[in-house]
Protein backbone atom coordinates (compact mmCIF):
# COMPACT_ATOMS: atom_id res chain seq x y z
CA UNK A 1 0.00 0.00 0.00
CA UNK A 2 1.33 3.07 -0.67
CA UNK A 3 0.82 6.34 1.41
CA UNK A 4 -1.43 8.91 0.18
CA UNK A 5 -0.04 12.60 -0.06
CA UNK A 6 -2.04 15.24 1.61
CA UNK A 7 -4.51 17.31 -0.28
CA UNK A 8 -4.29 21.27 0.25
CA UNK A 9 -5.96 23.76 -1.54
CA UNK A 10 -4.75 27.51 -1.19
CA UNK A 11 -7.44 29.96 -1.73
CA UNK A 12 -6.49 32.52 -4.73
CA UNK A 13 -8.01 36.56 -3.26
CA UNK A 14 -5.66 37.89 -0.69
CA UNK A 15 -4.11 34.76 -0.32
CA UNK A 16 -1.97 33.76 -3.39
CA UNK A 17 -3.63 36.79 -4.79
CA UNK A 18 -2.85 40.86 -3.72
CA UNK A 19 -6.61 41.85 -4.32
CA UNK A 20 -5.81 45.62 -3.47
CA UNK A 21 -2.90 45.92 -5.96
CA UNK A 22 -6.21 45.47 -8.83
CA UNK A 23 -8.13 48.03 -7.23
CA UNK A 24 -4.90 50.29 -7.35
CA UNK A 25 -5.10 49.63 -10.96
CA UNK A 26 -9.07 50.01 -12.38
CA UNK A 27 -9.72 53.28 -13.93
CA UNK A 28 -11.67 56.37 -12.58
CA UNK A 29 -14.78 55.69 -13.76
CA UNK A 30 -14.99 51.53 -12.70
CA UNK A 31 -13.20 53.18 -9.07
CA UNK A 32 -16.39 54.82 -8.29
CA UNK A 33 -19.05 52.76 -9.99
CA UNK A 34 -17.85 49.70 -8.45
CA UNK A 35 -16.93 51.23 -5.33
CA UNK A 36 -18.03 49.03 -1.83
CA UNK A 37 -18.15 46.07 -4.69
CA UNK A 38 -14.80 45.77 -6.06
CA UNK A 39 -15.03 42.70 -6.85
CA UNK A 40 -17.99 43.26 -9.50
CA UNK A 41 -15.66 45.19 -11.39
CA UNK A 42 -14.99 43.48 -15.12
CA UNK A 43 -11.83 42.65 -15.82
CA UNK A 44 -10.35 43.48 -11.90
CA UNK A 45 -9.08 39.64 -11.50
CA UNK A 46 -6.70 40.36 -14.40
CA UNK A 47 -5.44 43.26 -12.68
CA UNK A 48 -3.71 41.78 -9.53
CA UNK A 49 -0.11 41.02 -8.38
CA UNK A 50 0.95 37.65 -6.77
CA UNK A 51 1.16 38.25 -2.72
CA UNK A 52 5.02 38.61 -2.12
CA UNK A 53 5.81 35.06 -1.46
CA UNK A 54 3.08 32.71 -2.51
CA UNK A 55 3.94 32.00 -6.28
CA UNK A 56 7.33 30.24 -4.85
CA UNK A 57 4.90 28.47 -1.67
CA UNK A 58 2.89 27.16 -4.16
CA UNK A 59 5.30 25.67 -6.23
CA UNK A 60 7.24 24.25 -3.20
CA UNK A 61 4.09 23.08 -1.75
CA UNK A 62 3.18 21.07 -4.59
CA UNK A 63 5.91 19.07 -4.60
CA UNK A 64 5.18 17.63 -1.00
CA UNK A 65 0.84 17.77 -1.40
CA UNK A 66 -1.46 16.96 -3.61
CA UNK A 67 -2.52 20.92 -4.02
CA UNK A 68 -5.12 22.40 -5.56
CA UNK A 69 -5.99 26.28 -6.16
CA UNK A 70 -9.52 26.87 -4.49
CA UNK A 71 -11.14 30.05 -5.04
CA UNK A 72 -14.56 31.44 -5.50
CA UNK A 73 -15.75 34.11 -8.28
CA UNK A 74 -18.10 36.86 -8.11
CA UNK A 75 -21.25 34.95 -8.80
CA UNK A 76 -21.93 38.86 -10.25
CA UNK A 77 -18.92 39.41 -12.20
CA UNK A 78 -18.78 36.43 -15.30
CA UNK A 79 -15.52 38.03 -16.30
CA UNK A 80 -13.97 36.80 -12.82
CA UNK A 81 -14.15 33.29 -13.83
CA UNK A 82 -11.98 33.30 -16.78
CA UNK A 83 -9.48 36.01 -15.52
CA UNK A 84 -8.79 33.41 -12.68
CA UNK A 85 -8.05 31.25 -14.58
CA UNK A 86 -5.91 33.55 -16.73
CA UNK A 87 -4.21 35.16 -13.52
CA UNK A 88 -3.19 31.05 -12.61
CA UNK A 89 -1.66 30.42 -15.98
CA UNK A 90 0.43 33.61 -16.36
CA UNK A 91 2.12 33.10 -12.43
CA UNK A 92 2.17 29.59 -12.87
CA UNK A 93 2.43 28.52 -16.44
CA UNK A 94 -0.01 26.95 -19.04
CA UNK A 95 2.01 23.78 -19.91
CA UNK A 96 1.04 20.22 -18.35
CA UNK A 97 4.19 20.55 -16.63
CA UNK A 98 3.03 23.96 -14.27
CA UNK A 99 2.57 22.83 -10.62
CA UNK A 100 -1.20 24.59 -11.26
CA UNK A 101 -1.99 22.87 -14.62
CA UNK A 102 -5.79 22.11 -14.49
CA UNK A 103 -5.48 22.50 -10.40
CA UNK A 104 -7.97 25.41 -10.16
CA UNK A 105 -11.00 25.08 -9.14
CA UNK A 106 -14.00 27.37 -8.78
CA UNK A 107 -16.66 26.74 -5.93
CA UNK A 108 -18.67 28.74 -3.60
CA UNK A 109 -18.82 25.39 -1.37
CA UNK A 110 -15.26 24.73 -0.19
CA UNK A 111 -16.43 22.73 2.31
CA UNK A 112 -17.90 20.12 -0.48
CA UNK A 113 -14.10 19.99 -1.34
CA UNK A 114 -12.29 16.65 0.95
CA UNK A 115 -8.68 17.29 1.54
CA UNK A 116 -6.57 17.81 4.75
CA UNK A 117 -5.68 21.72 4.67
CA UNK A 118 -7.25 24.66 3.22
CA UNK A 119 -5.29 28.29 3.59
CA UNK A 120 -7.63 30.60 3.22
CA UNK A 121 -7.77 34.50 4.19
CA UNK A 122 -11.56 34.08 5.17
CA UNK A 123 -14.12 31.50 6.87
CA UNK A 124 -16.42 32.42 3.77
CA UNK A 125 -17.92 30.25 1.25
CA UNK A 126 -17.79 27.34 3.10
CA UNK A 127 -14.23 27.07 4.30
CA UNK A 128 -15.28 27.87 7.94
CA UNK A 129 -16.77 24.07 7.56
CA UNK A 130 -13.90 22.65 5.41
CA UNK A 131 -13.36 18.99 7.12
CA UNK A 132 -9.38 19.36 7.22
CA UNK A 133 -7.77 22.29 9.08
CA UNK A 134 -7.80 25.46 7.63
CA UNK A 135 -4.88 27.58 7.78
CA UNK A 136 -6.17 31.31 8.28
CA UNK A 137 -3.46 33.22 5.83
CA UNK A 138 -2.79 37.08 7.44
CA UNK A 139 -3.59 35.40 10.77
CA UNK A 140 -1.25 36.10 14.01
CA UNK A 141 -0.35 33.03 13.64
CA UNK A 142 -0.02 32.38 9.81
CA UNK A 143 1.05 36.24 8.62
CA UNK A 144 2.86 35.22 5.69
CA UNK A 145 3.94 32.28 3.06
CA UNK A 146 6.91 31.89 5.02
CA UNK A 147 4.63 31.39 8.51
CA UNK A 148 2.17 29.24 6.71
CA UNK A 149 4.55 26.75 4.73
CA UNK A 150 6.81 25.42 7.33
CA UNK A 151 3.48 25.09 9.42
CA UNK A 152 2.45 22.97 6.40
CA UNK A 153 5.71 21.32 5.90
CA UNK A 154 5.96 20.27 9.09
CA UNK A 155 2.57 18.46 8.99
CA UNK A 156 4.12 16.13 6.29
CA UNK A 157 7.64 15.64 8.03
CA UNK A 158 9.60 18.03 5.27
Amino acid sequence: MTDRRKILYVDLDNTLVHFKSGIDRLGADDFQEYQDRYDEAPGIFALMDPIDGAVEAFTLLAEHFDAYILSTAPWKNPSAWSDKLLWVQKHFGIDPTSVAYKRLILSHHKNLNHGDFLVDDRDHNGAKDFTGELVKFGSAEFPDWDAVTAHLLAAVGS
